[in-house]
Parts: structure tokens; C-alpha cells; sequence
């Protein structure tokens, strides 16, 4: 799944320790996000969807695979 999560932090000017705090996450949960290396809790992705005050997804994009 990719994500708008680091342009959507860099917009709004704030570091990944302080969106890390806001979320109550660490700071390496940020920037495994950022780098599609970790996938959220569905709680987490509403959690970043409303501090953005945007819907999930409009940050998250799942994108299907043929199984």
C-alpha cells in the first residue's frame, strides 16, 4: 500500500518526531510508514486521516494485486 504521509508532513512543516508524538507512535513507526515499509492499524490510518482532517483514502492507497 503507498502513501501521501511524507508529502502531507512536509506540507504542513513538521518533523517526523513531532507528527510521532501528536499519534502517540515512535518516531521509527513514522518513518516506516513513510517509506512503505509498514502498513497501519486500521486505527492508526484514522488516527493520520483526521489529523490531516482528510479520509484515509485520500492518504492511504491500497492497490490490488491479482491473486
Amino acid at each position: 500500500m503507498k502513501n501521501r504521509l511524507e508529502e502531507l508532513r512536509k506540507q504542513r512543516g513538521i518533523k517526523q518526531e513531532e507528527l510521532a508524538e501528536i499519534l502517540q507512535v515512535s518516531r521509527q513507526t513514522i518513518g516506516s510508514l513513510e517509506n512503505g515499509r509498514y502498513n497501519p492499524s486500521i486505527i492508526l490510518a484514522f488516527k493520520i486521516a483526521r489529523y490531516f482532517k482528510m479520509n484515509v483514502e485520500e492518504i492511504f492507497i491500497y492497490e490490488e494485486s491479482n491473486i
